[in-house]
């Protein structure tokens, strides 16, 4: 590993002090890449206009007529945090606005896939619906569009995936990705999109007369859902991105949340009251993730759509313990793939450029934390291969992908579909992560195919592990307070949290822990003492090392003691 200090721009980081931001904050803030205060000012009124986004006007224009007409809307949904969330925000916004007929449906991982198919589609049809709107989905599903426009429903596309080679024939598509849109973030996540489609539907009902300015429907309530979906879905943080998110932040530390999120704070035994994005990726979203993992994502989005605190609590109970179980097939799987990936080279050797691995006993529906797992172990781009679960499909293997910065998995993917044709039945996703599916037979071709590519794009120094840290942390700075205002700050990817790194000298250390796989440690820093864990570590350090860390308070006994979390070492 190579721990790398980020460059601060001094000028930068000196307009942000002399504007009263916090002088450690300033020189967070000024490292990634904000330059004026301005920047930071996370008001609702500072967002992106809606009107910029491509296809937003005709969506909303489709929108309102359906709900003049008093059509049946149905909303096809994904099964992750952001599907789930942008479900709940389109199902919640439209009734705001007017919509007396929406229902949603949600496909099964292992039955259906991903997106809008041809035989989702005709469900909707069967359901009775008139418009069907995709969320966090559907801008590769040019089979299912034109199976429902032949079927007779208007179709609206809501998605923030890259596009495929062809759009699919939609009434209106609202992407920031798609071609010719000229939207500034194009890293908005699913639920981001299906928010701003709200917005620009209210701005059309209100141009109609349906309601003026004082007696609009309220759409602010939904933001805690947009913040969740957006933290869970590890989209980048950019400015408008972090706006979404503050807002959100700041409605669930007053008390003011869905039903639902409130539970899934009670259920991960986490506070609302101090909510942070740790929250979100860490607590709230793996519990709605798991119902689409092992069981039904209607779970996870039945929770975030009731109004009733008693039946949100038993739903997040319930999506609780199925994230228990998750956690722990995760972890026999884990194990399992490590495995076989180390199988794959001497103890002496690098391991391969590219890792790919498939076992028959691995579940469908957790192979994308396996290679999540399996790629932070090795830094290596890593796909985990389950057999397909789905009728008549057990011999096609289900992949899941995920990658390191410098290697665009599917983009990686596009490459050896069109060096081995028929190999890869069909695949997609981001740069940073992608699933595909493949004949068994032809995992070994995959698997060759897949490192070669790698091979081809990756050098020696994308292949080492870089940490990028915020450099070394004044011993003033270690205060309770000041590390719980650095928790309060929005953070997350393309915005990473604070992460200092130096040299210190380490004054003692000791396995703890049931499994006795934590390294405690005690460290001399900047001459002062300092309490210290590198959770899942358990080699011993040298009696001086250089350690990136982030910063956490340790409540004992009714003291609060700043400690380190240590990210790792340099050797």
């Amino acid at each position: 590993m190579k721990i790398i200090a980020r460059e601060i721009p001094p000028r930068a980081a000196w307009a942000l002090e002399q504007a009263g931001v916090h002088p450690l904050l300033a020189r967070l803030y000024a490292a990634r890449g904000i330059r004026a205060k301005e920047e930071l000012d996370d008001a609702l009124a500072r967002l992106l206009p809606p009107d910029t986004l491509k296809g937003a006007r005709e969506a909303a224009t489709l929108l309102a007529d359906a709900i003049a007409q008093d059509k049946r809307l149905a909303i096809v949904a994904d099964y992750d945090c952001d599907g789930a969330t942008a479900c709940a925000v389109g199902v919640r916004g439209l009734k705001l606005l007017g919509a007396r007929h929406v229902q949603y449906l949600v496909p099964d991982r292992v039955v259906d896939g991903y997106g809008l198919t041809a035989s989702i589609a005709r469900r909707v049809a069967q359901q009775g619906a008139d418009v069907l709107i995709t969320v966090d989905n559907g801008i590769a599903s040019v089979e299912g569009v034109a199976e429902a426009k032949a079927l007779g429903l208007a179709v609206l596309v809501t998605d923030h995936h890259l596009p495929g080679p062809q759009l699919p024939a939609a009434d209106a598509i609202v992407n920031p990705n798609q071609p010719g849109c000229g939207f500034e973030s194009k890293s908005m996540a699913g639920v981001g999109v299906m928010f701003y489609v709200l917005i620009q539907l209210r701005a059309e009902l209100r141009a109609r007369g349906r309601f003026d300015q004082a007696s609009q429907p309220r759409l602010e309530p939904l933001l805690p859902l947009v913040a969740l979906g957006t933290v869970a879905d590890v989209v980048r943080l950019d400015n408008n991105n972090r706006r979404l998110v503050a807002q959100g932040l700041k409605r669930m530390r007053a008390g003011q949340m869905q039903p639902g999120i409130q539970a899934l704070f009670d259920a991960a035994g986490r506070k609302a009251q101090a909510a942070t994005t740790f929250d979100f990726g860490f607590a709230l979203g793996p519990r709605i993730n798991a119902a689409g993992r092992l069981a039904d994502m209607t779970l996870g989005i039945e929770c975030l759509l009731t109004d009733d605190d008693a039946r949100a609590a038993e739903l997040a109970r319930q999506l609780d313990a199925i994230n228990r179980e998750r956690r722990e097939l995760e972890g026999g799987m884990r194990e399992q793939a490590l495995l076989l990936a180390e199988s794959l080279f001497d103890e002496s050797e690098e391991p391969p450029p590219a890792i790919s691995v498939f076992d028959p006993d691995f579940h469908e529906g957790v192979v994308g934390i396996v290679a999540s797992r399996l790629k932070d172990k090795l830094h290596r781009p890593s796909f985990v291969f389950a057999t397909s679960g789905a009728p008549g499909r057990e011999h096609e293997l289900k992949g899941s992908g995920r990658s390191i910065a410098g290697f665009h998995l599917r983009d990686a993917l596009d490459l050896v579909a069109k060096r081995h044709p028929g190999v890869i039945l069909k695949f997609g996703g981001h740069a940073m992560a992608a699933g595909c599916t493949v004949a068994a037979e032809h995992f070994a071709a995959f698997e060759q195919a897949f490192a070669q590519v790698a091979q081809e794009w990756l050098d020696a120094a994308t292949l080492t592990r870089r940490l990028e840290t915020d450099g070394p942390l004044a011993p003033e700075y270690c205060r309770a307070e000041l590390v719980d205002q650095l928790h309060r700050e929005v953070w997350g990817q393309g915005f990473a949290p604070p992460t200092f790194s130096e040299e210190v000298q380490v004054l003692s250390q000791r396995l703890v822990g049931e499994a006795r796989n934590h390294l405690s440690l005690k460290l001399l820093h900047q001459g002062r003492p300092v309490d210290a864990i590198w959770f899942g570590h358990t080699e011993q350090l040298p009696e001086r090392a250089l350690l990136a860390f982030r910063l956490d308070v340790n409540e004992w006994r009714g003291e609060r003691r700043v400690q380190f979390l240590v990210e790792g070492v340099q050797l």
